[in-house]
């Protein structure tokens, strides 16, 4: 597999645990409860898009520092996501109620077509800055992964959790346990946290 596919789908495999049981994934079901659902999709995936070339810009001048300290400080990145993953797991089917109520208050009145689209992407858009996946995106990127790679596997990541947030948001939520999804992200985690420390040596 070349080095463009294995940073794609590192950046992929990453994102989709850590954005599941997010809030991005509760405000994109409340949007969708709201408005018309491929408006909600367009436009929080707009968002996303946004945000994940921020986030590759961020790590592609980050990764132009000496090797050493950015090694250390992405391997700090996803021991942190690690660490709040799998702190949060325990609270975060309780904390989902209330996330809604948030989201509900946001998306009022009634909007269709590109009205609805763009109140989802100013919506999604304030939810992601310094969002967990953001930070993971940059830290893919500052590690050394192909740039366009990692945002493109970020991206597709995050448009294909808001697209089960819209398609199946309700039955997705009644089905599966967001704390078992957080602990699968802070193990993912975990793990690259090891191989970037590893690659030190």
């Amino acid at each position: 597999m070349s080095e463009w596919l294995i940073a794609f789908f590192t950046a992929f495999i990453l994102i989709v645990p850590v954005e599941l049981p997010d809030k991005t994934f509760i405000a994109t079901l409340v949007l969708s409860t709201r408005y018309r659902p491929l408006p909600v999709w367009l436009g929080v995936s707009a968002a996303f898009a946004v945000q994940c070339a921020v986030a590759v810009l961020a790590g592609a001048l980050l990764s132009k520092l000496p090797r050493m300290p950015i090694t250390i400080f992405a391997a700090l990145m996803f021991a942190a996501g690690a660490v709040i993953l799998f702190r949060g797991a325990r609270n975060v089917d309780a904390e989902e109620a209330e996330t809604e109520r948030e989201y509900a208050a946001k998306a009022t009145g009634a909007k269709t077509g590109w009205r609805a689209a763009i109140a989802s992407f100013v919506v999604l858009f304030a939810a992601e800055w310094g969002d967990l996946s953001q930070l993971m995106t940059a830290g893919l990127v500052a590690r050394g992964g192909h740039p366009i790679a990692v945002g493109l596997g970020s991206w597709v990541a995050l448009i294909l959790v808001a697209g089960a947030a819209v398609l199946l948001g309700r039955w997705l939520l009644r089905r599966i346990r967001l704390s078992v999804i957080r602990y699968i992200g802070a193990a993912v985690c975990a793990i690259l946290a090891t191989l970037t420390v590893v690659s030190l040596a």
